[in-house]
């Protein structure tokens, strides 16, 4: 594909408006370097190596802004916030805090999942508790964060394992 830049910067291709520029009308023969367009094979093929992440379990949420919203939770440790570089982002809930509300750990060597308080200044309740330390989580537990509620869904653990699988 050949692009061409006009006088004033836009950017164009010219197969398809030939050398007169369809922002501002003006003719140009300033060609730009082809721009490469990727092999849809080494695509394909990267991602074949993109590490997955499966599902350990999730958190549905059954009251707040998200009802119905699940949230995957993956093995190792599950940051919670609104942040968009937390693992599980909840949005519409200003009372859950931007980074590390709270933690969920998928422990695969134990098979079981922990809920642990976060570091920011929002309390987590587990079953209507507040959650200072360390809790296991059982299924069907109820996790309140800001003015939301979620249910705890496990997926792994006793009765499955992923490494147990393939």
């Amino acid at each position: 594909m050949s692009l061409i830049r006009c006088q004033n910067g836009h950017m164009f291709s010219e197969r398809r408006y030939g050398t007169i520029c369809p922002y501002c009308n003006i003719e140009t023969a300033t060609k730009e370097n082809n721009i490469p367009q990727p092999d849809p094979l080494e695509v394909e093929t990267d991602l074949l190596y993109q590490e997955i992440n499966p599902v350990c379990g999730w958190l549905v949420c059954i009251e707040g802004a998200r009802v119905g919203k699940d949230y995957k939770i993956k093995a190792g440790k599950n940051f919670i916030g609104r942040a968009e570089d937390m693992d599980i982002q909840i949005l519409g809930d200003n009372g859950v805090s931007k980074r590390n509300h709270a933690i969920i750990v998928y422990d695969p060597k134990k098979k079981n999942s922990v809920l642990l308080p976060g570091d920011s200044s929002g309390i987590a309740y587990l079953n209507g508790e507040a959650a200072y330390m360390p809790t296991e989580l059982s299924p069907y537990d109820v996790i309140e964060l800001g003015k939301s509620k979620f249910l705890f869904v496990a997926f792994c653990g006793e009765h499955f394992e992923w490494e147990d699988n393939g």
